[in-house]
């Protein structure tokens, strides 16, 4: 019942959240295969800084909140997840448009 409450009290944040994630859909639908492996490294240093931040707030972070310490540990888990992810797709895309060599070298 207090999630409720929390949840309730924090409306605004939520319809945030759930706009800018609907937002974040369509212009990414819209965005032009040939953007996506710089979009991906820009995307791939914003994660990066989540997780600094993540790791800054858990480590500041009391002992006995533990709803900080449960999101920081999620949000770091994720982000490192989105940022390997991030990283080894980029570097795949790259590899598809990297110069191939000739075999007689």
């Amino acid at each position: 019942m207090e999630l409720f409450n929390y949840l309730f009290q924090n409306r605004e944040v939520l319809y945030i959240i759930l706009f800018s994630s609907f937002l974040g859909i369509e212009i990414i639908s819209h965005v032009p295969l040939v953007l996506l492996s710089p979009m991906n490294s820009a995307i791939n240093s914003i994660h990066g800084l989540i997780v600094l931040g993540a790791i800054f707030v858990v480590g500041k972070a009391k002992e006995d909140d533990v709803s900080i310490l449960i999101l920081g540990f999620i949000a770091i888990i994720f982000s490192t997840m989105n940022l390997v992810g991030g990283s080894l797709f980029t570097d795949r895309m790259l590899k598809v448009f990297k110069k191939k060599e000739s075999l007689e070298e």
